[in-house]
């Protein structure tokens, strides 16, 4: 990659290093230069600009971070479309993050330019939570470079999905065990068990003592279980005590005894032909995030947890601090851990209700373009985008275009007041939107050549947090359509009146505008007249 001052005489097709506000336009960093932007300039008296050019043999940020990202991807994880030279790995359901951590260090010492950021190994998420981030630094890295990044790529990473299955309780009691606690643990411990997709089969109590304990396992593992837990009333100091004894008793095997987690350091791990039986540690009686979580969640992905796997929980396994210690950790003032980003929650607005002025008697959306009417083409678009839900508004010949879009998972809203133009289409659809969304895609009926590849280009690049609040589809440098804008936008949105949208705040606020540059001219192409029309057919 060629990378410098360039003359405008020679930056057509490069991509601009830095952004440059003139009269009447802003051009942003990483923009591919057209010959209007260079006429722009040029007007302006700039001669030269810093850009970049790809030579022989480069991949350009995008198509780099694509190829990585999909060589990643494993069970239950999505990718993102790449925007500015990152691509995003999301989690498709609950459960641990699972990837090689020695194969992703040696990924991120192949080349400066290319990195793989990740949650912690085993680190729980949610459905929609990112997973992993790809991101090319510079705008193109060579093509061999990239080819030994996905060599590199030994395992990919998954999310182990969490099902716990049916959980037999055990706890002992002494003389002086209040029922208090027994009753708060079962509480406790029913809620981590269906968090982690289980059911608490019940509980059973019993003496503290080997015999009585090792019937008890003996019960729930005849009940079918999946998992048996054991909260002693006294802590397990010693691999020969009682919880111990009593799993060798009933037949189990002990697999490991302590864990370097804190609070968690007596966790016992054990077997019963293929049920893992647990002895807790107290803390398991709290609340509070401690080391019998990250094992009740190992076990519940179905993930094995072995003796070396307890040891080298200890980096990142001080979780806690006492006051007896010289540097509590509330005195520490150690921020919060942030969770990692989510997925934005996306809708898709089509606008299928307006008369077709235009175009004659005839509804355009409905007129054949390569064998399906017009509308479909757009709805088939949307529907394998990452957008959901998808709304239709409907008005004019209301009935057809449903009848056009049978099939489609499309939820379809009424305008009755199709006639007033856009703004009435746009403000029905708008109000229908469920609770939850972060931002919504408008979509024209009558632009069949948009894709779902350049609808999932402009997710990947909304971004609110960071200022990307509208995103804009560009060809050459020209504006298209659809848009996406942020819910911070909707009333705004839904005060227009008349046959216009809401175009006009793109104009209102550039900082929060976001253009995504497109490699076809779909997004700018929207049929109006029978002479568009009869274009896109030929």
């Amino acid at each position: 990659m060629m990378f410098g001052e360039i003359t405008l005489g020679e930056a057509e097709g490069a991509i601009l290093a830095h952004g440059i506000a003139v009269d009447g336009a802003n051009f942003k960093k990483g923009r591919v230069l057209s010959p209007d932007d260079l006429a722009i300039l040029q007007a302006a008296g700039i001669a030269s600009v810093i850009a970049a050019r790809l030579e022989p043999g480069d991949i350009g940020e995008d198509e780099a971070a694509a190829q990585i990202a999909h060589a990643l991807n494993g069970e239950n994880l999505s990718v993102s479309a790449a925007y500015t030279g990152r691509v995003n790995l999301f989690a498709s359901s609950r459960g641990l993050a699972v990837y090689d951590r020695a194969a992703l260090d040696r990924l991120n010492n192949v080349h400066e330019a290319i990195t793989v950021a990740t949650l912690p190994p085993h680190a729980p998420v949610e459905a929609r939570q990112m997973v992993a981030t790809v991101k090319i630094i510079p705008f193109a890295v060579p093509g061999d470079i990239v080819a030994a990044c996905v060599t590199r790529i030994e395992t990919a990473f998954r999310v182990a999905p969490y099902a716990a299955g049916k959980v037999g309780l055990i706890q002992t009691q002494l003389p002086g065990t209040r029922e208090k606690v027994l009753v708060k643990t079962v509480d406790v411990l029913r809620h981590r068990i269906e968090g982690v997709a289980g059911t608490l089969a019940g509980e059973r109590r019993c003496g503290h003592n080997t015999d009585e304990v090792a019937d008890a396992i003996r019960h729930w593992r005849g009940q079918g279980c999946d998992m048996i837990l054991l909260s002693g009333a006294s802590a397990i100091t010693d691999r020969r005590d009682v919880i111990p004894s009593a799993i060798e008793a009933a037949g189990g095997i002990i697999d490991h005894f302590g864990m370097p987690v804190d609070p968690g350091n007596l966790m016992l791990i054990g077997h019963y032909g293929e049920t893992p039986v647990l002895g807790l540690p107290g803390c398991a009686r709290s609340p509070k995030v401690n080391g019998f979580d990250w094992v009740l969640q190992r076990f519940a992905a179905g993930l094995s947890v072995s003796s070396q796997d307890v040891m080298d929980m200890g980096a990142g396994g001080l979780l806690t601090e006492i006051s007896s210690r010289p540097l509590p950790r509330a005195e520490a003032c150690a921020p919060a851990p942030v969770q990692a980003p989510s997925r934005p929650r996306v809708a898709a607005v089509i606008l299928a209700a307006g008369q077709s002025r235009r175009m004659g008697p005839s509804n355009k959306l409905l007129a054949d373009v390569a064998g399906k009417a017009m509308v479909v083409h757009v709805a088939d678009a949307v529907q394998s985008s990452q957008a959901r839900p998808v709304l239709a508004v409907v008005g004019h010949q209301a009935d057809a275009v449903r009848a056009a879009l049978a099939g489609h998972d499309i939820m379809f809203i009424d305008n009755p007041d199709f006639a007033e133009g856009i703004s009435g289409s746009l403000k029905h659809g708008l109000r229908a939107l469920p609770r939850g969304i972060d931002g919504a895609i408008i979509c024209l009926g009558d632009m069949p050549r948009v894709t779902a590849a350049q609808i999932d280009r402009l997710v990947a690049a909304f971004n609110p947090v960071e200022g990307r609040a509208i995103c804009v589809p560009t060809f050459n440098g020209k504006r298209g359509n659809p848009v996406l804008f942020a819910r911070r936008f909707f009333e705004e949105m839904e005060s227009v009146s008349g046959d216009v949208g809401a175009r006009h705040l793109i104009g209102e606020a550039p900082e929060l505008v976001c253009e995504v540059e497109m490699e076809d001219r779909g997004v700018l192409l929207d049929i109006d007249t029978p002479e568009a029309l009869a274009e896109i057919e030929d």
